[in-house]
């Protein structure tokens, strides 16, 4: 595995790295040699966060992390990442059957049951009007939703404005 670990507003030390290093290594055993996995640590005031994001033929797990200590935020990452895994395994098998994932012989540090199905509860239609991303947010507020999905006057593309940990807002739009 290739493991490129970033800091914002932190410097990187040799232990720090190391303990990374060492925690992500375990995740080895799902992956082809040449998958990357990206660890950015943060600091925000006394929060210290592990985003670790792993992309790979389409699919991208990712997990994020927040303690007072950076060393359990990091093994509290990786343990997500695991559970992720644990969880969706045989779909990702399935998907992924010329050996780019392998869970064959892992063994699973908790007792996370593996879901058998996605059951869709409640499906929603609603009339799209073109809008602005700003008119977006503001109709997402009003909502009290978490993320609101509209068609881009703009773009011309149907996006999704959505309300980040942080309190500022994201933009996901397609790519094709």
């Amino acid at each position: 595995m290739n493991i490129i670990i970033s800091g914002k507003n932190i410097e990187i030390t040799e232990a720090l790295r190391e303990k990374v290093t060492k925690r992500v290594k375990k995740l080895e055993k799902f992956f082809n040699s040449d998958t990357e996995v990206h660890v950015t640590l943060s600091v925000q005031r006394v929060s210290q966060i592990v985003e670790i994001t792993i992309p790979f033929n389409g699919v991208t797990l990712r997990a994020e992390d927040q303690n007072e200590d950076m060393y359990t935020s990091i093994d509290r990452a990786v343990d997500l990442i695991e559970r992720q895994i644990r969880k969706n395994k045989t779909r990702l098998e399935r998907r992924f059957h010329d050996n780019d994932f392998r869970v064959d012989n892992s063994k699973f540090t908790d007792d996370v049951p593996e879901e058998t199905e996605f059951k869709v509860v409640r499906s929603k239609r609603f009339a799209v009007k073109p809008m602005d991303v700003e008119e977006a947010i503001l109709q997402m507020n009003l909502l009290g939703h978490e993320f609101f999905m509209f068609y881009n006057a703009d773009s011309r593309q149907v996006n999704v404005v959505y309300k980040r940990k942080d309190g500022n807002y994201g933009l996901i739009e397609p790519e094709f």
